[in-house]
């Protein structure tokens, strides 16, 4: 469900690849250091548009990871990459369970007329 960059030419609109990570912590101190790394360095990598952190106020302890990428093939090769293969190995006895991992299209009000 991941399309490539687009640009419309009449509306000037930019479909992106968005990924979203979402990961409960057992310790959310060693969870913060490793995704703050991860952010960092990713936001260095080609084709990447911008990596948020955001914490929940609803649910203790859970942490959520925007991506938004240029091409579905800038995400696949981060995700095969050194950075995200560290940050994974990093995770390893500081979450309660395995990370949830989902893809986005962009779509905005235009699409939805």
């Amino acid at each position: 469900m991941v399309e490539n960059t687009t640009q419309n030419d009449e509306s000037g609109e930019i479909e992106l690849s968005i990924v979203t990570m979402t990961f409960d912590a057992a310790d959310m101190g060693s969870l913060v250091a490793v995704l703050s790394k991860y952010i960092v360095l990713t936001r260095m990598e080609q084709g990447c548009r911008n990596v948020d952190m955001i914490v929940s106020d609803t649910r203790p302890n859970r942490i959520l990871i925007i991506e938004k990428w240029d091409s579905p093939e800038a995400q696949r090769i981060h995700f095969d990459g050194k950075i995200m293969v560290e940050m994974a190995q990093s995770c390893g006895g500081i979450l309660t369970q395995a990370p949830d991992i989902d893809m986005w299209q962009s779509m905005s009000a235009h699409d939805l007329t």
